[in-house]
Formats: C-alpha cells, sequence, structure tokens
C-alpha cells in the first residue's frame, strides 16, 4: 500500500513536473507623443463642445504575440484640457468642475479585460477623476499587429457620478460625454 502511494505521488510530481510553464508577459509604455483622448459633449449654446485631454502616462501588459491586453492603466493630464477656448477650458478645469489644481491627473486601471474578437476586446476599469473613483467600460478595437498594436477605446462618463455639477449654466452642459482613446505603444 505504502509503495502504491509513493509511486502515485511520483505520478503525480512528474505530471505538474512536465506540464507546460506559465506564459512571461511584457510590459509596454504607452507613446504619450502618439495617443490621446478626446471627448464630446452635448451643450445647448453650441451644440456639442469637443476636446482633448492629453495622456500623460501608462502602460499596457500582454503576452507575446498577442495584441489583447492582461491589464492597462493610463494617466490624463486634466490641467491640460482643451477646447480650444481658453475661457471655456478655465471654467472647466476651475473648482467648479474638474478642479485641476486640486486634481492634476485621472487615472484609469483596467479590472476586467475580456476578447469579444480577434481584433475587438471590452475593458472594464476604475477611473478616478476629481477625487472619486467610479467603475467605466470601454469597448476597444485593435489595429497594427501583435507586435505594435495600436487600440482605439470607445465609451461614456457621466460628469455627474463625480460630483460636477458646475454652475447655474450647469443645465447647459450634457451630462454624458462620449469618450475616444487613441493608444499607440511605445517600441
Amino acid at each position: 500500500m505504502m509503495l502504491r502511494t509513493f509511486a502515485l505521488t511520483l505520478c503525480v510530481l512528474a505530471a505538474l513536473s512536465s506540464a507546460a510553464p506559465a506564459q512571461s508577459t511584457a510590459e509596454h509604455a504607452i507613446d504619450t507623443a502618439k495617443s490621446h483622448a478626446q471627448f464630446s459633449i452635448s451643450h445647448v449654446f453650441v451644440g456639442h463642445v469637443t476636446g482633448a485631454i492629453p495622456i500623460a502616462s501608462g502602460s499596457v501588459e500582454m503576452r507575446p504575440g498577442s495584441s489583447i491586453p492582461l491589464k492597462a492603466t493610463a494617466v490624463l493630464d486634466a490641467a491640460k484640457f482643451d477646447t480650444g477656448d481658453q475661457d471655456r477650458d478655465a471654467t472647466m478645469t476651475g473648482p467648479n468642475y474638474f478642479d485641476a489644481k486640486s486634481f492634476p491627473t485621472w487615472t484609469f486601471t483596467s479590472t476586467k479585460i475580456i476578447e469579444t474578437g480577434p481584433a475587438s476586446f471590452t475593458m472594464d476599469g476604475n477611473l478616478t477623476l476629481h477625487g472619486v473613483t467610479q467603475p467605466e467600460h470601454l469597448d476597444v478595437t485593435v489595429g497594427g499587429d501583435a507586435t505594435h498594436p495600436v487600440y482605439h477605446a470607445t465609451g461614456h462618463i457621466d460628469r455627474r457620478s463625480w460630483g460636477m455639477k458646475g454652475t447655474r449654466l450647469d443645465p447647459a452642459i450634457g451630462g454624458v460625454a462620449d469618450v475616444t482613446l487613441d493608444v499607440v505603444l511605445g517600441r
């Protein structure tokens, strides 16, 4: 009986030792010169306001040969929020909205990534802005190839979820912004 248990243990150990080793992963920095975040939000007086927020830093972790990430992070520079109108930008980065002095960056960290096709996936994560963290969802398509992927992500952000209710003109500004991120990885 003891010999049988010993033999069984050896078989199990042999099977475990011959199992495929865990795949390595690689972390790639986001190329901030080629990557950007854009938004569009309705406004009663001008139709839609569009603008950009620079991606200051970030990274994507992937398995070699795959363009679908395992996890991702991005940091946006709220102080450089730009709609092309300096007065509007000053209002939006001021204390009634983004309060960029107190909260100079926005951070997105993925929590769940699901491949939806050979060149697409969904990404859920936590977005922290204005000192508040809320869950967000992005739909992402992949261009390029497995060694140099390019990501195009779309989502919707309800600014009121972060306590940004603004001023007396607040009803003129839409609550939900359409967001687009184009991300290129550094080589």
